[in-house]
């Protein structure tokens, strides 16, 4: 559906279905990958492709040419388009590298467990195996919403409150919900802000795209709504969610929709794709909580500049760790500016240009029947902005290695 995600547009209208169960194993044929361009010795680097060839659906294992251990991968479709998708390992650089692709053997363990889903009443938990990675919810607030954000280390990596008062934790900012995406003031409305004097975005659909081994893909419909529930404008989101090792990595990619006449997103600091860390990790507690952005500005130097990405690094149960929102370059406005505040508050935001100090305002209007697109990716990681090496996640995002199919 978004172009950055497989190179193709394609508006899905989805209605309420069940859960996609786990991608069979897929037929036995003689079939080669050939990784192009990029570094790949970075480190695990996600990636869903788009396939020119009709390889069949379901599980693989994919095994490096020159020999080493085979890693698996899943092909499935979306939305008519056939795509690929994996977490390559840490591979030494090169101009291209060739696997070879197998179908599991019965009982293999590379294949046997991966991302899933778990409807709730309401919501949506995604499992990474056996473990909670995060829940999809919908039952709480003005605006669906993530909550926990569970890193490598186990721990959730963002606030709990207001969803539960715990007397270690900052209790400010009741409407940031540990991961949202809204915005301040679209066409005169706070969506921003909660409660019956503001904006609501109520889902209309639910789409579980795919579950395997290696990647799961959940997308949504929603309506931006008035206070006089009259939609203004309508979204697409479409979050992917991937099997790593070293770290936990959800892609996010948001369309927003000018359903029903111009749709102006005015200039305000109160957006757009947000964060509320956990209070433990927050500057202002002065116990080793760190903003960094991709220019070395960091804590409140980091406010409102433009970058490529920013890092939130602070303690969790005691250990050093960090969430990193990432903005690719197809992205409306990138390298988008940041509302980022060294109390816990962490969000990309394109639109707060005045606020944020600059001469010009960052108004901008979606014209009747069009559309703007953002992604994102988030990377729950272990240890400080250095030892996760960010800029090298940016580039592993931004140009990722391509991928050519073939048969023998």
């Amino acid at each position: 559906m978004l172009k950055h995600l497989y190179r193709s547009v394609a508006v899905f209208i989805v209605a309420w279905l069940g859960l996609t169960p786990t991608l069979p194993p897929a037929r036995a044929d003689s079939w080669r990958v050939t990784v192009h361009g990029g570094d790949t010795g970075l480190g695990e680097t996600p990636l869903v492709a788009q396939l020119k060839v009709q390889l069949p659906v379901g599980s693989y294992l994919l095994e490096p040419a020159t020999g080493g251990d085979a890693f698996p991968a899943q092909v499935f479709d979306d939305g008519g388009t056939r795509l690929l998708g994996t977490v390559l390992p840490r591979i030494a650089a090169s101009d291209n590298i060739t696997f070879t692709i197998k179908s599991p053997p019965p009982g293999d363990t590379a294949t046997a467990s991966g991302l899933s889903f778990e409807p709730q009443r309401r919501n949506l938990k995604v499992m990474l195996g056996q473990q909670l990675l995060t829940e999809y919810r919908v039952d709480a607030g003005n605006k669906p919403f993530f909550y926990p954000l569970v890193g490598p280390s186990g721990e959730s990596y963002t606030r709990i409150y207001p969803l539960s008062i715990l007397p270690d934790e900052d209790h400010d900012h009741p409407h940031q919900r540990s991961c949202w995406f809204t915005y301040g003031n679209v066409n005169g409305l706070d969506f921003w802000s909660e409660g019956n004097r503001f904006g609501t975005i109520r889902e209309t659909a639910r789409k579980l795209v795919v579950a395997g081994p290696v990647v799961g893909r959940l997308q949504t419909t929603n309506e931006w709504r008035s206070t006089d529930d009259q939609r203004i404008c309508s979204d697409e989101r479409t979050v992917t969610f991937y099997r790593t090792k070293t770290s936990r990595v959800l892609d996010f990619a948001f369309r927003i929709l000018a359903t029903d006449g111009p749709v102006t997103f005015r200039d305000t600091k109160e957006g757009m794709f947000g964060v509320r860390v956990a209070s433990s990790m927050d500057v202002t507690r002065k116990a080793g909580g760190k903003i960094t952005n991709a220019e070395g500005w960091t804590d409140e130097n980091a406010w409102g500049k433009a970058s490529s990405w920013v890092d939130y690094v602070g303690p969790v149960k005691g250990k050093t760790v960090g969430i990193a929102i990432i903005n690719h370059p197809d992205s409306f406005r990138f390298p988008t500016t940041w509302h980022v505040r060294t109390y816990g508050l962490f969000a990309a935001n394109p639109f707060g240009w005045h606020d944020f100090g600059r001469s010009e305002k960052g108004d901008y209007t979606i014209k009747s029947g069009q559309t703007v697109e953002f992604f994102y990716r988030l990377v729950l990681h272990e240890g400080d902005t250095k030892s996760a090496n960010v800029l090298a996640l940016f580039a592993a995002y931004a140009k990722p290695p391509t991928i050519e199919v073939q048969k023998d």
